[in-house]
């Protein structure tokens, strides 16, 4: 797979509509978004990551085997930023959202050890206001009791109201196979 850098969008004027199909990553600040999509393409270092929530701060395209986009949305949530900087971040979120066709496929992230947030399902609500389909997450599934991951998966599930979720561990790799079969069958049905 390749997988490349494009670049950082701060403003609606610099999004990317070149008419590829982009498939969308949103998730709180501290649920480790970067970490998937680096999960995903096999690329440690693709997509930035830090010890401090907040690091994805723009729309940050990666652009995969010439075909379609990654795009890393900005975290929501817990960012330990200024009031004005998560204020732009949602004014960000909001025009991205508004972009006709900006999502093929929405994937929400969320964490495998809390309930998920009003924020969260505020976000699977802009996914589902798309019209295209979205995917769930739960990353930090490593960080589970395998005797409870199966009623955490059915509270993000609940809360969401989403038909399924997807255990990821980002840090010991489970879970790429089956996010990659269910974005191929996602985007094969577009």
């Amino acid at each position: 797979m390749k997988a490349v850098f494009i670049k950082s969008a701060a403003r609606e004027d610099q999004f990317i509509r070149d008419g590829k199909k982009a498939v969308v990553f949103a998730g709180r600040s501290n649920v480790g978004k970067s970490s998937v999509i680096n999960l995903l393409t096999g690329r440690k270092g693709l997509a930035k990551i830090g010890n401090t929530p907040g690091k994805t701060s723009h729309v940050n395209y990666f652009l995969i085997d010439d075909a379609y986009y990654f795009v890393d949305l900005p975290g929501y949530g817990y960012a330990k930023v200024s009031h004005s900087e998560k204020l732009r971040w949602a004014a960000l979120l909001e025009a991205f959202f508004r972009v006709p066709d900006a999502v093929t496929l929405g994937v929400l992230v969320t964490d495998a050890r809390h309930k998920p947030t009003a924020l969260d399902s505020q976000m699977a609500q802009l996914f589902r206001q798309t019209g295209k389909p979205f995917i769930t997450l739960a990353n930090k599934a490593d960080k589970v009791k395998t005797s409870q991951l199966s009623s955490a998966l059915a509270l993000i599930k609940e809360t969401l109201a989403v038909d399924s979720v997807l255990p990821v561990s980002s840090v010991k790799g489970a879970g790429k196979k089956e996010v990659w079969h269910e974005i191929g069958i996602r985007m094969s049905g577009d």
